[in-house]
């Protein structure tokens, strides 16, 4: 699986192939689907995380499942844009994910993507705290991917 800038994805991609989006957390994997055209994120599921060949063959059905082409993984950066332990963990995901798929993965900054998250689940879906735990993972995982939805649309 290649690593490739965020702004080759679209070049590594085939056609109507759509992208998942990951949150990865150190107990869930927050996961959200795009649409054949690019254009919209939809929140798809949170597993529970166990050994990682467990969750990369559930990964592997899943990516066949939905025709997916690409993976776009949530990169999560301190808010001066270093990296730290949980941003090397993220790296050491993808490169062992390298060697079951040859699909193209990039990274997207994730900062503050939880909180916005539990902002929309409180403020307009107004949830409480245990369905909000529930669903957080796959919302950030969805806002991660709909923001590198809409890098990919503005750059033409």
């Amino acid at each position: 699986m290649p690593i490739v800038e965020p702004s080759e994805m679209k070049l590594a991609l085939a056609p109507r192939a759509r992208l998942l989006g990951f949150d990865l957390g150190t107990k869930t994997i927050g996961l959200a689907v795009s649409d054949s055209m690019l254009m919209v994120s939809s929140p798809l599921e949170t597993l529970r995380r166990s050994k990682f060949t467990t969750d990369a063959e559930t990964l592997l059905a899943l990516i066949a499942e939905k025709e997916v082409g690409g993976l776009v993984l949530g990169l999560p950066r301190n808010m001066d844009g270093s990296e730290g332990p949980r941003a090397q963990s993220t790296r050491a995901f993808a490169n062992n994910m390298a060697g079951k798929t040859d699909l193209p993965v990039t990274f997207w900054d994730e900062r503050l993507t939880t909180a916005e998250a539990e902002r929309v689940l409180i403020d307009e879906a107004d949830m409480n705290r245990k369905r909000r735990g529930e669903v957080i993972d796959k919302m950030a995982a969805s806002i991660i991917l709909q923001n590198f939805l809409d890098f990919l649309r503005n750059r033409g």
